[in-house]
């Protein structure tokens, strides 16, 4: 046991400050973009998750030339884009989408322009690597309550709407007969989105957190149809691939020929689309399997 230990965990894994740090950063990034992604596949918002995505290298970068943690930047600007494409959208999906493309598309100008003087006018090194795909072993110990804080806003958004998002995610119309703030409720779900989408850029990097969002939730609404128990399935899908990359990107570090490592985000996207496609293979095999099982014989009937 002891050898098969060692062999999955090279030395110095548990013990590694910087290990520790992604575990902690990586895994509440999970955990809320697990949850929070569920909520974004039902409302057919993965787009809005996408544009928050790329408008996220506008704060990183404009953070990076103004010497504070990209995080600021990331949550910052995602959360003003969220209130931008409620204000110039319509209720129609075709509206909301035609917002969320002009805000992206600004938001991407902007970026451009940032990511330049980034380069041109700063000391600083690797400045566009860290932004676009991230690297959890650099996080600093002192952004961990913010991450945290960061956190709890966007769960505790998501656990006072938990029903009311729900029902409108199923029918806007039959929410709004019923009394709830439609609209209101719309916007606070889109800044929760906002807020996981800046965690998992600092983590895995803007480019490849929407992977993170909405592959552990597509996985887990493939896995079951009930909306409490597909949430606890994303969010131990997302945690998984994370710290499951987490481990494969350490022990990269020691495998031939050379000895520089490969980075996180790759190992927790591509495990949380291999997770993905298993979800998908075992949702038709399940399917096929009831179409051809045997019809009850008369009398059996339920």
């Amino acid at each position: 046991m002891s050898h098969l230990l060692r062999f999955v965990f090279e030395p110095g894994f548990f013990a590694s400050a910087p290990v520790h740090v992604a575990v902690v950063a990586g895994g509440v990034a999970a955990i809320v973009s697990g949850i929070l992604g569920v909520f974004t596949v039902m409302r057919g918002q993965s787009y809005a998750g996408h544009a928050f995505a790329d408008i996220s290298v506008t704060g990183g970068s404009g953070s990076f030339l103004i010497g504070i943690s990209p995080i600021w930047g990331f949550a910052g600007t995602s959360v003003l884009a969220a209130g931008i494409m409620d204000m110039i959208g319509i209720r129609r999906p075709r509206g909301r989408d035609l917002a969320t493309g002009i805000v992206r598309g600004a938001g991407l100008g902007l970026a451009a322009l940032f990511l330049y003087w980034d380069t041109t006018h700063t000391s600083t090194t690797g400045a566009t690597i860290t932004i676009l795909f991230g690297s959890m072993f650099i996080i600093s110990t002192s952004i961990i309550p913010v991450i945290v804080a960061f956190s709890l806003v966007a769960l505790g958004i998501a656990a006072v709407l938990y029903r009311p998002l729900l029902l409108s995610s199923v029918s806007a119309d039959l929410a709004f007969a019923r009394g709830i703030p439609v609209r209101l409720t719309g916007v606070l779900c889109l800044v929760a989105i906002a807020v996981s989408v800046s965690l998992s850029a600092l983590t895995i990097g803007t480019i490849l957190s929407t992977a993170l969002l909405v592959g552990p939730a597509a996985t887990a609404l493939r896995l079951t149809s009930k909306p409490g128990l597909a949430i606890a399935w994303s969010a131990l899908i997302g945690l998984g691939a994370t710290w499951l990359g987490i481990l494969l990107a350490y022990d990269s570090f020691y495998w031939p020929p050379a000895k520089h490592g490969w980075p996180v985000s790759f190992f927790v996207v591509t495990l949380v689309f291999l997770f993905y496609l298993a979800a998908q293979l075992a949702s038709s095999r399940r399917t096929r399997s009831e179409r051809h099982a045997p019809a009850p014989a008369p009398g059996q009937g339920g």
